[in-house]
């Protein structure tokens, strides 16, 4: 640590959003530009560099945040970022995207503010582009082998990556018009802008990765002459079969699936489609669902001008602080958290029915009613 006190001087500050009238007129990302890199140096000296880091394991990929932390703290970029890349292949996607279970597991959260883990990672992974640190690594030597990756998500380009890197002939296959799956056609753009998914997808052509679009495994090609042509096959394909709500009126106009109506919103920033053929604007829309994509519906209808959005959560409003008997340190806690989407219909009073920003809680849906 540059300051071991750090963790008792410095408190928590996180990277800035745009103001909410500002930032849902545009499909930009939330945050302020350039609003990290002043700040971010100061957050990382808030680590303790514990004997047992439990951010470790609450991470699901292992990242060793404790050193990458150290690094910035010391401006050592180049390290930090080689640090971060051992473990992780896209930290600009996890920074932007995670739900940072890492935090709830930070020793410092026992007690006060946890660090700011994820900004850290943003910041590591959008300077070390930015100063050339992640050049493409193409094999010195090919191993003669031929894999293909059946699926374009991040589980797929990670995947097809390493197995690049190794020396192994890779072609990833992908079923949609564009690489990136749920990055692609799933994320908002204002949660992750697609620049930063095309500049990786960049990277892996460059080191020898083949990428095979509009490509569906058992239509377009046979699963049994994939297995044949290569010598192996990782598959990659997500959970796309959607959860269905089994309530009366189901099947009326106008009820539509998450992964119906973002995808074709993506399609619009994309410049595929003018308008969405689902497109809130004007209309009276509920969200049913309390979680990540409850919330990207959230923020996408109110960027398309709804009339008004609400939310259900199907349980209680949480509180602000962790439930020390229900949910003990360092599991994550069930906490009320604003979203950016969240804080924008709250600013826009989007919902004026809801509990609070746009919200209803402890709120179960029984059955859909209309005349279509």
């Amino acid at each position: 640590m540059a300051d071991p006190k750090g963790f008792l001087t410095t408190p928590r500050e996180e990277w800035p959003r745009r103001p909410a009238d500002e930032r849902v007129r545009d499909w930009d990302e939330v945050y302020v530009p350039g609003a990290l890199l002043p700040i971010v140096g100061r957050q990382a000296d808030r680590c303790m560099d514990c004997g047992v880091p439990f951010c470790h394991e609450a991470c699901p990929l292992g990242n060793l945040i404790p050193e990458w932390n150290d690094l910035v703290s010391r401006s050592d970029w180049r390290a930090a970022s080689e640090r971060l890349h051992a473990t992780n292949n896209f930290p600009e996607f996890t920074g932007r995207l995670c739900p940072a279970p890492c935090e709830a597991g930070c020793v410092l959260a026992i007690n006060q503010p946890a660090v700011t883990i994820e900004n850290v990672e943003c910041a590591i992974a959008d300077r070390a582009w930015e100063e050339g640190f992640v050049p493409p690594l193409p094999p010195e030597r090919l191993s003669g082998r031929a894999v293909a990756v059946i699926g374009s998500g991040p589980a797929g380009l990670a995947a097809a990556q390493q197995l690049t890197r190794a020396g192994h002939t890779v072609a990833v296959y992908e079923r949609d018009d564009r690489i990136g799956g749920l990055l692609r056609y799933g994320i908002p753009a204002f949660k992750m802008e697609k620049r930063h998914l095309e500049r990786r997808v960049g990277q892996m052509r460059a080191e020898g990765t083949r990428f095979r679009t509009s490509t569906a495994v058992g239509r377009d090609v046979d699963a049994a002459a994939l297995r044949a042509r290569y010598d192996a096959v990782v598959i990659a394909t997500g959970a796309t079969a959607w959860r269905e709500l089994t309530v009366p009126g189901r099947e009326l106009t106008g009820v539509h699936q998450a992964m119906e109506y973002l995808p074709l919103a993506n399609r619009v920033c994309e410049g595929d489609l003018e308008r969405s053929p689902l497109s809130a604007a004007g209309r009276h829309v509920v969200v049913v669902g309390g979680g990540d994509t409850g919330a990207d519906c959230l923020g996408t209808a109110v960027r398309e001008r709804a009339a008004s959005v609400t939310q259900l959560d199907i349980y209680a409003r949480p509180g602000a602080e962790r439930d020390e008997q229900a949910e003990p340190w360092p599991t994550y806690p069930r906490l009320y958290r604003l979203s950016a989407a969240h804080e924008e219909a709250r600013d826009l009073r989007s919902a004026p029915a809801a509990d609070a920003d746009a919200r209803l809680f402890a709120a179960s849906t029984l059955r859909f009613t209309g005349d279509e």
